[in-house]
């Protein structure tokens, strides 16, 4: 007999070998005709499956959250059969459930068209249709593979090889069509329902192997229902509107190009915008008791094997060998440089805690394949800082490490959506006693400094210490993964980072990594999407232009473009002798939040009629007012609430990263 505990806390005794779905008969016929999956001690398991053990037990219906992943990989399975039934002679490999959606890899000799996905579409819904069940069989190994080759599935063979001699493996039919597969699996094809689209069409090496064959991948996606389906749908579509690449092209922001593989060729106008998200950021740590640091781009190897980073790091790192038989590493993080600064001269508990920030330029290989635009890169630069700390500071410097976060995140127009602790990987350094304490630490802070819930990632912690991801959500409902807070008791060891104590002896800190826009580049990616590159004025690398409707007008724009300047507004003029509904388009087009329009009245007037980004309307102001107006308008998130507390109506932007 095994024992099932179901979520009211209620306790019912069943026959070993009973099904989830007889357990849900045994409540209600109408709860197992919905049954799509159930879950036990945490595992999600086919409603048909045999149950061998008891414990906490729920029965889910289709709707449940953790059904869509399993609606997402059935329908996956249902593509590839309507592939085979479609081009006979194909050969499927690997199909899983990814975020969104699925694909699923294709050996095929003729390529798949776009018009060919449309055809897929309609038999995976007739195959929806025939309600075919879903039925698990175990196989031998050796039997599996003698089947699969007979019917020429030469790759399905060959991941069953890899599979350990002996071990039994698991094969899924939905009415005559199988597939190797752990599962689990909705009862039949009819639960997967209709709201489900495939979407692209790309190339992918055979197991992720560039000397491999080529393979053809399909992706799609699907949903619980048609209207998550049409939501899903209309973000993509917004999405492709505010791709960065497009933008920053449109924009003139930035390039790249092949012989700089993920490298980033900043524009003056892109360069602008970084300057001033510099900036910005710079004048918050300053205000927050950071001191700013340099650390060397390249390190000795040693220093590199010292600290891990060689063994965790070494593959995607940039090496060169001197003359001199010096090995040396472009540094991949700013770490281990900080660490030394640390080290030189003697530090006191009085010292503690110590903020050091560096806008540290870093290198990384990644694979051609991986890059993407200038959220995945060679080159960038991360706001880096590391907090030197007593272990009682921990908690304390959490919390205040949040709440900066949070006021960026908001100045920035963007919203914390959830934090996740990443805990201990398979690789790492320091004793599991040392990551005991260090994800009981880092756990208890997060709780003390966040207001919402904290889910677990296990094994996603760096090689070091756990840490605290911050995911932001954008203007379209989307997700990214930018700040990060990391606890680590290793490094400080293994780079002999000593302080001393009150007690009069040396002590080992607690080194606090924390980044907020993690990767510069990213981030700006990132705004870049969030804002389809309609950027606050503040950080608008063009804020104003002037442009005039007439030739006689030109003398008093000039004049007008520098009394904006003066008062550090980033300022084109365009004097072109073009229509103005011709220039008002074009600058539109290119997201400058205003238009200053000087006529031959306004010149004569002193007068700027200024159109805003998105209006029809326009606003006339003296010169004098308009570019006070302006200039308090272009303030900083930061610098405003500065000058609202002293009570200034304006203050100059002139400044870094402020002048155009």
């Amino acid at each position: 007999m095994i024992d099932l505990i179901f979520p009211d806390g209620s306790k019912r005794e069943f026959e070993a070998g009973v099904t989830g779905r007889e357990v849900a008969a045994s409540i209600a016929i109408s709860l197992a005709k919905r049954a799509a999956l159930i879950k036990l001690d945490g595992e999600l398991l086919d409603v048909d499956r045999a149950l061998d053990h008891g414990g906490k037990f729920e029965i889910l219906a289709r709707d449940a959250p953790e059904v869509l992943e399993t609606i997402r990989h059935d329908a996956s399975h249902i593509m590839a059969e309507a592939v085979q039934e479609l081009f006979p002679g194909t050969q499927v490999t690997i199909g899983p459930a990814i975020e969104d959606g699925f694909y699923y890899d294709f050996a095929r000799d003729e390529p798949f068209s776009l018009d060919d996905l449309a055809k897929i579409e309609g038999r995976m819904k007739e195959i929806v249709d025939r309600d075919a069940a879903f039925v698990r069989e175990v196989w031998k190994r050796d039997d599996a593979i003698a089947h699969f080759i007979s019917i020429g599935e030469a790759y399905k063979a060959e991941i069953i090889e890899g599979i350990p001699a002996g071990e039994d493996v698991s094969i899924y039919r939905q009415g005559a069509w199988k597939d190797l597969c752990r599962g689990p699996h909705l009862p039949s094809t009819k639960f997967i329902g209709k709201a489900f689209k495939l979407t692209k069409l790309a190339g992918a090496y055979w197991r992720g192997d560039h000397r491999n064959p080529m393979l053809q991948r399909i992706y799609g996606t699907a949903w619980a229902s048609d209207a998550d389906l049409a939501a899903y749908l209309h973000r993509l579509e917004e999405a492709e509107k505010r791709d960065h690449r497009k933008i920053g092209k449109a924009m003139d922001l930035f390039h790249m190009q092949e012989e700089a593989k993920g490298m980033i060729f900043w524009h003056p106008k892109g360069w602008t915008l970084y300057r001033t998200v510099e900036a910005y950021m710079r004048r918050r740590l300053d205000a927050d008791g950071y001191v700013e640091v340099k650390a060397p781009q390249i390190m000795d190897r040693a220093m590199w094997e010292k600290s891990g980073h060689w063994q965790k790091f070494g593959k995607n790192m940039f090496t060169c060998e001197t003359e001199e038989g010096e090995s040396l590493a472009v540094k991949p993080m700013n770490c281990p440089g900080h660490v030394q600064i640390f080290n030189h001269g003697q530090k006191s508990y009085r010292d503690l805690p110590l903020r050091m920030s560096e806008f540290g330029a870093c290198h990384r290989y990644e694979p051609s394949g991986a890059l993407h635009g200038i959220f995945r890169v060679r080159a960038f630069t991360q706001d880096d800082a590391h907090i030197f700390c007593r272990e009682d500071q921990i908690e304390a410097e959490s919390t205040k490490f949040v709440r900066l976060l949070n006021s960026i995140y908001s100045d920035f127009e963007m919203q914390l959506d959830s934090v996740k602790l990443a805990l201990r990987p398979e690789e790492r350094f320091g004793t599991d006693a040392v990551w005991d304490v260090a994800e009981q630490k880092l756990d208890r802070a997060a709780r003390q400094a966040v207001n919402m819930p904290v889910d677990s990632l296990p094994g996603e912690g760096a090689f070091y210490g756990p840490k605290l991801e911050f995911h932001l959500k954008d203007a379209i409902g989307r997700t990214w993964q930018c700040g990060t807070l990391q606890l680590d008791y290793v490094l400080p060891e293994r780079l002999d980072a000593e302080y001393v104590g009150e007690d009069g002896l040396k002590h080992r800190p607690v080194m606090l990594h924390r980044a907020i826009c993690g990767s510069m580049e990213r981030f700006i990616g990132v705004m870049i999407e969030n804002f389809a590159g309609a950027f606050p004025l503040w950080l608008s690398p063009v804020q104003v232009v002037v442009a005039t409707i007439t030739s006689d007008a030109d003398d008093f724009a000039l004049k007008a473009a520098a009394t904006l300047r003066a008062q550090g507004l980033r300022v084109e003029v365009d004097l072109r002798n073009e229509k103005i509904n011709y220039k008002i388009r074009e600058h539109s087009l290119a997201k400058v939040p205003v238009i200053a329009v000087i006529g031959r009245r306004e010149a004569e007037e002193g007068k700027l009629a200024l159109r805003r980004l998105g209006s029809d309307g326009q606003e006339i102001l003296e010169l004098g007012e308009a570019a006070n107006l302006l200039a308090i308008q272009a303030q900083a998130p930061d610098v405003a609430r500065q000058a609202a507390v002293a009570g200034i109506a304006s203050v100059s932007l002139a400044g870094e990263g402020q002048t155009g």
